[in-house]
C-alpha cells in the first residue's frame, strides 16, 4: 500500500474518531492522533485535526445545547487556558518523540486508572476546585501537544457521575472553548498551513458524519461493550506509541 493512500485511511479513520468524541462518545478522541502518527508525525497530525475538531465542536454544540453543567465548564477552562499556554511556551521542546511518549503514557494511565476504579466503586465525587484546576491545566497542555485532554478531563469528571448526557453536553461545550482558544497559537506555529487546510476540507464531512454518528451512540449503544472496545484499542495504540518513541530515542 503507498503512503499516500495509508494517509488518507488513517486520517478518515481519526478524522471519524473526532467527530464521534464531539458527538459525546467519551474516550475516543484521544485516539485520532495516536492513530494519524501512524502515518505521519504526531505534531503535523495535531496541526490537520485541530480545524476539524472545531468542525464537529460546533455540531456539537447544537446537539447538547439543553445538556451541560456550567460550574465544571467554568473550572475546566479556566485552568486549561493556563495549560494552554504552558503548551505554547514549550512547543520548541517537544519533539516528534516525546509527544508520542506522553500521549502513550497517559492512554495507559487512564485505561489502568479505569481498571482499578472499577475494583474500588467508590461514592460520587462532587466537582471541586482544586481538583479541577490541576487536572483542567493537565487538560489544556496535552490537549495542546495532542488533542489528548479528554483523558485529565474524564479523571475529573467521570468520579462525579454525572448523568450521561450531561456528561456528554459538558465535554463536548469544554473543548469547543479549548479548540478555540489553541487556533492562534497553532497558526503562529505552522501547524495549520495552507496543505493542512486543504485536507482537512475534503476530511469535513467525515467529521460531520462522526459527529452524528457518536450522538446516535452515544444514545442507544451499549455502554459496556463499546467502552470496552475502545479501552483496549486505546491501551494497544499507546504501547505502540510508547515503543515507537523509545525506539526513535534509543534505536
Amino acid at each position: 500500500m503507498s503512503h499516500d493512500i495509508l494517509f488518507w485511511i488513517l486520517a478518515a479513520i481519526a478524522t471519524f474518531v473526532v467527530g464521534a468524541s464531539k458527538g459525546g462518545v467519551p474516550g475516543v478522541g484521544i485516539l485520532a492522533v495516536p492513530i494519524l502518527s501512524q502515518a505521519i508525525s504526531p505534531v503535523v497530525a495535531a496541526g490537520l485535526l485541530l480545524p476539524l475538531y472545531v468542525v464537529s465542536d460546533w455540531y456539537g454544540l447544537w446537539l447538547y445545547r439543553k445538556n451541560y453543567d456550567l460550574w465544571n465548564i467554568k473550572i475546566i477552562t479556566v485552568a486549561a487556558t493556563i495549560g494552554i499556554g504552558i503548551g505554547w511556551a514549550t512547543a520548541r521542546f517537544n519533539s516528534d518523540e516525546l509527544v508520542k511518549l506522553i500521549v502513550g503514557l497517559i492512554g495507559i494511565w487512564y485505561t489502568l486508572d479505569l481498571i482499578f476504579k472499577r475494583k474500588a466503586d467508590s461514592a460520587p465525587r462532587p466537582a471541586d476546585v482544586p481538583r479541577g484546576l490541576f487536572w483542567g491545566t493537565i487538560a489544556g497542555f496535552v490537549s495542546f501537544v495532542a488533542h489528548a485532554g479528554g483523558t485529565p478531563f474524564q479523571m475529573y469528571v467521570l468520579p462525579q457521575r454525572l448523568e450521561k448526557m450531561v456528561y456528554a453536553g459538558t465535554a463536548t461545550i469544554t473543548f469547543t472553548i479549548i479548540n478555540a482558544l489553541k487556533l492562534p497559537p497553532y497558526f503562529l506555529l505552522g501547524q495549520i498551513n495552507l496543505d493542512s487546510l486543504q485536507k482537512g476540507l475534503w476530511l469535513a464531512p467525515v467529521a460531520l458524519f462522526g459527529a452524528w454518528a457518536g450522538f446516535r451512540l452515544t444514545k442507544l449503544l451499549p455502554e459496556k461493550i463499546f467502552f470496552r472496545a475502545v479501552e483496549t484499542a486505546l491501551f494497544l495504540v499507546s504501547l505502540k506509541l510508547i515503543w515507537d518513541a523509545l525506539r526513535g530515542w534509543f534505536g
